[in-house]
């Protein structure tokens, strides 16, 4: 009888549910496997590309585009196995290009897929940022200024939730506006190496750079592995590229293994000996050296490792050395081997969520720099001498390494903070919907101009009167299935805003509150308020209130999702000393336009809603209440009794068996 009563629940769940069929979707690396999303190709007008294209695959027409330049056709020189040479047209414009992808497999768009330079560069500026740790679910540390804080109790009052793509993105948008030639991010790029969703997430921030004309190189961590989507989207496990005289090598240090293998060891040093004019930069997630003699960062001066292996061998990592019993003891000294046989300048790495600069310097007075990188988007190990952070490495064509601005900063490029709170103070809270497109900025740096994209639905406009930047419209195209505006933008200092909307929008949000955690606030204790909150353009501003006896504080909503466009948000509040308050969740879209939700806890709170000018109702509610029109509030003490249900108690109960019901069939 059981059984059969929840078969006919499951059956009137999934008789309410639409059903969309799902299509085989064919990945940008399922047909070319370099280059990729997160290592371009690289060339000038007029040289040539070389593609590795997967087994089984043939390519029928390759096209570069960007959002002012192109679609430019790609003569194809010349097929031979799995690689493809192809030509850049001399008439090409130099640009971060998407690359278009014609095959017997599909067609694909890759981001970032070809990156074309007037000129090499003499000094390679990168931009550095690590562990940016995107997710699809919620990853948030709280910031108040230069402070970071894992608990928003902590920071206290005007500390912002920031949650790991919001800080991935306004680090992509803040580099890509400035005076560098690529971004590098350093691995842990996703949360979970099986969040697919997540990865999307970080190519959308991806293409926000590339399509502002920033190329982007990206290697994997430990939170990459294992790869399924990581080479199905981002690129191949270890690469090396060549920007003019530049030798760029990308590593992989395998997941809990912490340091790449002696066969990537052997590869990279045939890389290497092919290309003995250029200056090596080596890019691994785990870094090398744990310490120095002068502490965690400093210089290691006057050794080598073929001469002074035991004495410098305390200072290596246990993630290369293979901890107390130096189990991959061979393949941290091949590495320093290599480091000075080939004469590699700089290493960037990230993992360990601090900043770390370590200068060797060996027998023969030879400079080599490795240099991490905080986190970028979770600095969830460490409070003390930590922010979301990412720096400016420069080197020059003789191999000299410099930090710029670092100094200047901390009065030395060795202390325990070495990197700008970048997007720890420029924050970038971009919306889109079918209406229009909206950004807010938080700007505590200084004021910023550059080149900025927006994704916006076709036949959109920038709305002078909402918004406070000042802008310049240099184009817009479609590439894919998105509609990029692009901009030559100048953001202030403090909060600002930009708004692409089809028209003024007079449209309130909707906001409920969905329920509080634990469902009986304890007077005194930390609870917590989860609500949804919606607008036909985006929300702009969220946050709860709670009032005692006319006195209100507020505390900011963060979202429960990764995903910008999430509806879900939750605030946490340090407790209340009272037994009777009002909860009070607040919405404010783009426009100004402002809804409110109620719950009275240990009271009712009743709401007289004001329908048209002849019409008055009057309701009495104990748990949400949404502002549709102008409302005033009284309250009345009365004690709290549960809500009727809002949702059907049957589907909800048949869609809480399906999963019991296929772990049984399992």
């Amino acid at each position: 009888m059981r059984k059969a009563l929840a078969l006919l629940l499951v059956f009137m769940t999934f008789s309410l549910i639409q059903v969309v069929p799902i299509k085989a979707e064919v990945f940008p690396m399922d047909v070319v496997t370099f280059p990729a999303t997160g290592s371009p190709a690289i060339a000038k007008p007029g040289e040539t590309i070389t593609l590795q294209v997967a087994e089984g695959v043939e390519i029928t027409s390759l096209s570069i585009i960007s959002i002012l330049n192109g679609p430019y056709e790609l003569p194809i020189v010349k097929k031979e196995g799995t690689s493809i040479i192809a030509k850049i047209p001399e008439n090409v414009v130099p640009d971060a290009y998407f690359l278009q992808v014609k095959s017997n497999k599909g067609e694909v768009i890759i981001p970032n897929g070809v990156w074309v330079l007037e000129e090499y560069p003499k000094v390679l500026r990168i931009a550095h940022g690590s562990d940016l740790h995107v997710t699809s679910g919620a990853k948030v540390g709280y910031v108040k200024g230069e402070q970071f804080c894992r608990s928003i109790f902590k920071c206290g009052e005007g500390a912002i939730p920031l949650n790991s793509y919001v800080a991935t993105d306004s680090f992509y948008t803040y580099w890509a506006m400035k005076d560098v030639d690529v971004i590098v991010a350093t691995g842990d790029v996703v949360d979970t190496a099986g969040d697919s969703k997540g990865y999307q997430l970080l190519v959308d921030t991806i293409e926000n750079a590339v399509a502002a004309g920033k190329p982007v190189i990206v290697i994997k961590g430990n939170h990459d592995d294992p790869p399924q989507y990581y080479a199905k989207l981002i690129g191949p496990k270890y690469f090396n590229l060549t920007i003019g005289k530049f030798l760029i090598i990308g590593l992989d240090s395998r997941g809990e293994e912490a340091h790449p293998d002696m066969a990537q060891l052997n590869w990279m040093e045939k890389v290497l000996e092919a290309n003995p004019d250029k200056i090596p930069i080596i890019l691994v997630h785990h870094p090398y050296w744990y310490t120095t003699p002068e502490g965690r960062s400093g210089k290691i001066e006057g050794y080598s490792v073929f001469d002074d292996w035991e004495t410098i061998a305390p200072w290596v990592s246990w993630y290369w050395i293979g901890g107390p019993e130096r189990k991959s003891e061979d393949i941290a000294k091949r590495f320093l081997e290599d480091v000075e046989k080939y004469n590699i300048k700089l290493v960037l790495s990230g993992h360990v969520h601090a900043d770390y600069v370590q200068v060797y310097i060996d027998k023969n007075g030879n400079k080599h720099w490795f240099v991490t990188s905080t986190t970028t988007g979770a600095p969830d190990k460490r409070e003390e001498n930590n922010w979301y952070g990412s720096r400016i490495v420069e080197i020059d064509e003789e191999g000299n390494v410099r930090l710029p601005g670092i100094e200047e900063m901390f009065g030395t490029i060795f202390g325990p903070l070495s990197s700008y709170p970048v997007p720890q103070e420029f924050m970038v809270i971009r919306k889109t919907s079918d209406f229009g497109s909206a950004v807010k900025f938080i700007n505590g740096l200084e004021e910023i101009s550059g080149k900025f994209v927006l994704v916006v639905p076709e036949g959109a406009k920038v709305d002078d009167s909402a918004t406070t930047v000042k802008y310049k419209v240099l184009g817009e195209r479609t590439i894919g299935d998105k509609h990029y505006m692009l901009f030559e933008i100048t953001i202030p200092k403090g909060e600002s805003q930009l708004v692409v909307s089809k028209g003024k929008d007079t449209k309130k949000p909707e906001i409920s509150i969905a329920y509080t955690s634990p469902s009986k606030p304890v007077k005194g204790r930390p609870f917590k308020v989860y609500f949804k909150a919606t607008d036909n353009l985006g929300i702009k501003d969220v946050y709860i209130e709670i009032e005692v006896n006319g006195e209100v504080k507020r505390y900011p909503g963060e979202p429960t999702k990764g995903d910008p466009k999430g509806e879900f948000f939750l605030a946490q509040v340090p407790g209340v000393k009272s037994d009777k308050y009002i909860i009070r969740a607040v919405a404010i879209d783009f426009y100004g336009n402002k809804a409110t939700a109620e719950k009275g806890i240990g009271m009712e709170v009743t709401t007289t809603t004001t329908a048209k000018p002849e019409q008055t109702v009057t309701e009495t509610v104990t748990e949400t209440v949404t502002e549709t029109t102008t409302t005033t509030t009284t309250v009345t003490e009365t004690t709290t009794v549960p809500a009727k249900g809002v949702c059907g108690p049957a589907a909800l109960l048949g869609l809480a068996l399906i999963p019991l019901l296929l772990r049984r069939k399992k």
